[in-house]
């Protein structure tokens, strides 16, 4: 007969219990789970894109004219602040940190939204099996919905970029051109920037979630430090930019010059686009690629790891 177990025994089940219960994922469900994503997501993106707003000033002006500023990263940076001054650089900071906070919002609690509802309606093993396929439909349709929110704010950015005295900031930029031009130029873009995100957003999130399997298969995820979590993050991230900026490239540049100015009367959003494609060629589709690596790269890096970070603090980590 096996004896009954002792109250040191009755001790250590009660504690691998209660370490069981902590630990285990999803304490927060529904609307108070995605809610953590979605915020957690809306800071890391608004942070990281308001930061890099001086290398995105650089390579929007390339875009616009490789001509003048033909002397990549640093030299049209001196090119800028010579001729414009420093604070040049700060332009469209505005746009771009309300833009991407509803964009990242949208983007990351959307993927995780989407992600997960997949795996239930197909079965973990299915999804498992699938797992790629479902990466890419979760951030295509999470992207979608967050240039929707993201269109008008980038538009009024790049405008405020390709012509410095157009307007003092983001109320006075995105009312001017709402009164003047109205409500469809903010969506003149929508097609390039939906050209630009989804294909970035898929090719960020497949790379960050291979590379972090990849690492999480050679280091036991829950024997080491959070320290060492975030710097996985940062690499994976990294890897996910690279990617990322190579990818969306041609788009990104299509974008900056529909957004330069209005088109011609009569003129349609495709047409537009078609006569531009023509005008860049390959070469020309792919102008400042430079200072967009070194900004996407280092965007992506930090963007998942604050997005890892904000979401351990907030209790929603798998």
């Amino acid at each position: 007969m096996t004896s009954p177990p002792t109250n040191t025994q009755l001790m250590r089940i009660d504690a691998a219990a209660s370490k069981t219960t902590h630990m285990r994922p999803d304490t927060h469900t529904g609307l108070q789970l995605y809610s953590r994503y979605a915020f957690a997501g809306a800071i890391c993106c608004s942070v990281t894109h308001g930061v890099l707003t001086p290398v995105d000033v650089i390579k929007t002006r390339i875009q616009l004219d490789p001509v003048t500023y033909n002397r990549g990263l640093i030299g049209t940076l001196r090119q800028v602040v010579a001729k414009e001054g420093a604070q040049t650089l700060l332009t469209g900071l505005g746009p771009t940190v309300v833009g991407y906070f509803l964009q990242g919002g949208l983007r990351f609690g959307g993927y995780e939204f989407f992600k997960r509802q997949s795996t239930e309606w197909f079965g973990h093993e299915t999804a498992s099996n699938n797992r790629t396929a479902i990466y890419l439909t979760s951030a295509a349709l999470a992207e979608f919905f967050g240039d929707i929110a993201l269109c008008p704010l980038e538009a009024t950015r790049i405008r405020l970029v390709a012509e410095p005295n157009f307007a003092s900031g983001l109320v006075s930029g995105f009312a001017k051109i709402a009164r003047h031009e109205g409500i469809s130029a903010f969506y003149s873009g929508f097609g390039p920037i939906l050209l630009k995100q989804v294909p970035y957003t898929m090719a960020a999130f497949v790379v960050f979630e291979n590379a972090q399997s990849v690492a999480y298969k050679a280091i036991d995820k829950s024997t080491i430090s959070n320290t060492a979590q975030t710097a996985i993050d940062l690499g994976s991230g990294l890897l996910a930019g690279f990617a990322a900026a190579f990818v969306s490239q041609p788009a990104d540049t299509m974008l900056s010059k529909i957004n330069k100015t209005r088109g011609l009367p009569g003129e349609g959003t495709i047409s537009r686009l078609s006569k531009i494609t023509k005008e860049l060629g390959f070469r020309g589709s792919y102008s400042g690629i430079g200072p967009r690596l070194v900004m996407v790269g280092g965007m992506g890096a930090g963007q998942f790891a604050i997005y890892g970070s904000i979401k351990k603090a907030l209790g929603a980590t798998e």
